[in-house]
C-alpha cells in the first residue's frame, strides 16, 4: 500500500468505540467550504466523489445539506475507511455511498461500487501532503470520470506564480518538505498544466480562511 498523507487517529484525539475519528480542521473549515460548494451544487442531482475523505466528517456534512446528491467518500488508509463507514452509519443518511478504497497515485483509479460519471470531485488537504504523482492521478481520474458539466474542487494552501500567499504557508511548506521532500504546497500554475493535459481548465478561485483556497476546474 502506498504510504502517503497524514493518518488520522494518531494525533491523540479521541476515537469513538465504533471507529469514528475526529479531525480538528473539520470544525474550522466545513462551513466555509460548503458555502463555496453549494454555489455549484445547490439544486443539482447526481454523484459526487470526495477523494481522500479522511475521517468522513465532511461528506456527512455535505450529504446532509444536499440530499438530492449521492456522496461517495473514499480513502486509502484502513483506519480512515473504518471511520468513514462509522460516520456514515451514525448519520443514517441514505445519500452516502459505501466508502471506496482509492489510491490516487494510480492514474487508472475508479469507483469499484459507484458510478462511472460524476457531477463533481472534491478533495481537501491531500495533494500537499502526498507525492506529486497523487496530484497527477487525481487529475487523470477527473478527466476520465467527470460529466461534461462536472467540476473538480481542490481545497488547501496553494502558491501563485511560485510565491506563497502568506508567511504562514511558507513556514508550513518548509515543514512539509522537511518531513518528506516529495510533499509541499503546490503552485496553481503547475495544477493548471495538469488540468490542461486532461481536458480541464481552472474555472474559479475562492479565497478561504487561514490562507487557504478552493480551486475549481471544469472541462475546456
Amino acid at each position: 500500500m502506498a504510504e502517503y498523507v497524514v493518518e488520522f487517529g494518531k494525533d491523540g484525539r479521541p476515537v469513538e468505540a465504533d471507529g469514528r475519528l475526529d479531525a480538528a480542521p473539520f470544525h474550522r473549515n466545513h462551513e466555509p467550504i460548503w458555502a463555496v460548494l453549494q454555489r455549484f451544487l445547490a439544486g443539482q442531482s447526481g454523484d459526487v466523489l470526495e477523494a481522500g475523505s479522511g475521517t468522513g466528517q465532511h461528506v456527512v456534512h455535505f450529504a446532509r445539506h444536499a440530499p438530492d446528491i449521492v456522496w461517495w467518500p473514499s480513502d486509502l488508509h484502513p483506519a480512515h475507511l473504518r471511520s468513514i463507514e462509522a460516520w456514515r452509519a451514525h448519520s443514517a443518511l441514505a445519500n452516502i455511498g459505501a466508502p471506496q478504497r482509492i489510491d490516487l497515485s494510480d492514474p487508472a483509479w475508479s469507483l469499484d461500487d459507484g458510478p462511472d460519471r460524476l457531477l463533481a470531485i472534491f478533495c481537501a488537504n491531500v495533494i500537499h501532503i502526498a507525492p506529486w504523482p497523487v496530484a497527477e492521478g487525481m487529475f487523470a481520474g477527473a478527466g476520465r470520470h467527470l460529466r461534461a458539466d462536472g467540476r473538480l474542487f481542490l481545497y488547501g494552501p496553494f502558491k501563485r506564480d511560485g510565491k506563497h500567499t502568506a508567511l504562514s504557508n511558507a513556514i508550513f511548506d518548509t515543514s512539509l518538505r522537511d518531513r518528506d521532500p516529495e510533499w509541499g504546497v503546490r503552485d496553481i500554475a503547475d495544477l493548471e498544466r495538469l488540468a490542461g493535459s486532461v481536458g480541464l481548465k481552472l474555472a474559479g478561485t475562492f479565497e478561504m480562511p487561514a490562507n487557504n483556497m478552493i480551486l475549481m476546474f471544469a472541462r475546456v
